[in-house]
């Protein structure tokens, strides 16, 4: 264990026999007496034994505030342990990165991130120790801002600290994980520390594999300890993909957009992967994930694909491969479909139970992988379609281990299914690229049969939504559509893809002026964040910086 991960255990452990009051200008000139949070930590660390000697409390004579009991050496180690907390915490007031080794500046030199139309771009390559390194780096401080909303996200929504969930991630996972996603875990934290960003494994194992924590096992460890039915987490993405007489000139195409809460971690980033073993990856994900999350890819194998929540969706096994790391190693190590599905179902353990909708640009396949925990759906064909929104269409993972109503259209998830079938039947021989970015923008809500931008609409806008009808927990819930992307075959075997980020129509979020006019969201203060209109725009592998 790290000082650093020591030093926060202790703070947590004595919290309550710390009390103690100090004006903010007096942290301030604190603070500038420490050279680095590093020589910080080593400090805390060889006096932490000697610390609260006393711990009776009684009020300070001239404030009248409670404070410690202690003896004046103690009281000065006092005062620089809340100090150290808060210069480790705000990292701007002066902390210094350590410099860089030679292996670390050649490793960089292959390395580049651009910023482009709302999306940040990272091109890395080489060993996963090296590939992590380069994008822990260069992308630190989005990788710090998404631990912080996603922490954030699971101590208001838990109740639990975030150091707990910790503890039982990487207790559940750290040895299920493979060592080439092992190592570029590694490297990402080491990458981070060099830009002067401190994270732990535990932590970065934990915020990869957020999705299926929070919403596969939290749900079944809450069961434990909480009487009543605990709801399923909702999730709602649309995408489709679409083939032979399907589309414009019979080749593979793939649209998606992913929908979310605003406050959560935002998936901004198109990473390039050169990795030294497997296949090139050119691919969305959320800042310092080693696999997508949005899971919309494209491989020098030919494979495409997307993925949309089965909805509804109840079960989870501790044992099994976390979701993350399946997902990387069959992206980076399938040659085809059924290789990628084959590695996917090994030691699946339910978290992020998806419908794949995958495509081979070589052979003009498609195929649906419906991965539930006990049951798995799987369709292949070279003429059709598949559409995904939500509702499992394999009737044993629908009846067995979902909730979901498949008929029931006030549910956005069929009236989304609803709208997709009726936009291929519309469109047959005609989809293509540019249709494929107005089916992602698509507003027209199949229960009330009219343009409705809202809760049912494929390009979602659950905050526009006054009274929701169905299945949204409350009026006006910051949650729907950040972005969109769609490919060909021609894009797909230039390595390249269009996307948008954003909601797929343009619109708006202004996180300010949302907060003014909704205060009950006041707990998200510090990490919703504004997304203005941008336009479409096209990424390829192996760009460099403008």
């Amino acid at each position: 264990m790290s000082a650093a991960e020591e030093f926060m255990i202790f703070l947590e452990a004595n919290s309550e026999e710390m009390v103690r009051v100090i004006r903010t200008e007096e942290i301030v000139q604190t603070v500038k007496l420490m050279k680095t949070k590093r020589n910080t930590i080593q400090i805390m660390n060889a006096n932490r034994n000697k610390l609260f000697e006393e711990k009776t409390t009684s009020p300070n004579k001239t404030t009248g505030h409670l404070t410690a009991a202690c003896t004046p050496k103690t009281r000065c180690l006092g005062g620089f342990l809340v100090a150290a907390l808060l210069c480790f915490a705000l990292g701007s007031l002066g902390a210094e990165a350590p410099a860089l080794t030679q292996d670390q500046q050649s490793w960089l030199t292959k390395a580049n991130r651009h910023e482009k139309a709302g999306w940040v771009y990272v091109h890395i390559e080489g060993i996963p120790r090296e590939c992590g390194f380069q994008y822990g780096y260069l992308l630190a401080k989005e990788i710090a801002q998404g631990i912080k909303a996603t922490r954030t996200d699971w101590e208001y929504g838990s109740a639990t600290k975030w150091s707990w969930l910790l503890e039982k991630a990487s207790a559940m996972f750290v040895r299920k994980i493979d060592k080439e996603n092992l190592a570029e875990l590694d490297g990402i934290i080491e990458g981070m520390q060099a830009a002067g960003v401190p994270s732990s494994r535990a932590e970065i194992i934990a915020y990869n594999a957020y999705l299926e924590l929070d919403l596969y096992w939290w749900p079944e460890e809450l069961k434990k300890i909480k009487e009543g039915k605990v709801n399923p987490a909702h999730q709602s993405c649309s995408a489709f993909i679409a083939t032979g007489s399907m589309t414009a000139d019979g080749v593979v195409v793939l649209g998606h957009n992913t929908m979310q809460g605003y406050w959560s971690a935002l998936p901004s980033v198109i990473i390039d992967i050169v990795p030294e073993k497997g296949h090139r990856i050119l691919m969305q994900t959320y800042p310092g994930w080693i696999h997508s999350g949005t899971d919309f890819f494209i491989t020098d194998a030919g494979l495409v694909g997307a993925e949309t929540t089965i909805g509804g969706f109840e079960g989870f096994d501790p044992k099994g491969v976390p979701e993350f790391s399946r997902m990387r190693r069959a992206t980076q190590d399938a040659t085809n479909i059924d290789q990628w599905c084959a590695i996917m179902k090994r030691g699946n353990n339910g978290g992020y139970a998806n419908a794949w909708l995958l495509g081979d640009v070589n052979t003009r396949e498609i195929a649906r992988l419906e991965l539930g925990l006990k049951y798995v759906g799987f369709e292949k064909k070279r003429d059709g379609y598949f559409v995904g929104s939500n509702v499992a269409e394999d009737l044993k993972i629908l009846r067995f281990e979902t909730t979901d109503h498949e008929t029931d259209i006030r549910e956005t998830e069929v009236a989304r299914r609803v709208r997709w079938k009726q936009l291929m039947t519309q469109n047959t021989g005609r989809i293509d690229v540019e249709s494929a970015k107005l089916f992602e923008a698509d507003h027209f809500d199949a229960y009330l049969g009219e343009e409705h931008p809202g809760e049912r609409s494929l390009c979602g806008h659950v905050d526009l939504e006054r009274r929701p009808i169905q299945q949204w927990p409350e009026p006006n819930w910051p949650f729907g559509t950040v972005d969109a992307k769609v490919v060909d075959t021609k894009m797909a075997r230039q390595m390249s893809f269009a996307a948008r980020w954003g909601a797929a129509c343009g619109t708006a979020f202004d996180a300010q002026k949302f907060l003014a006019e909704h205060p009950q969201y006041e707990w998200m203060k510090d990490i919703l964040q504004s997304r203005p209109s941008e336009s479409w725009t096209t990424f390829a592998a192996g760009e460099q910086r403008n």
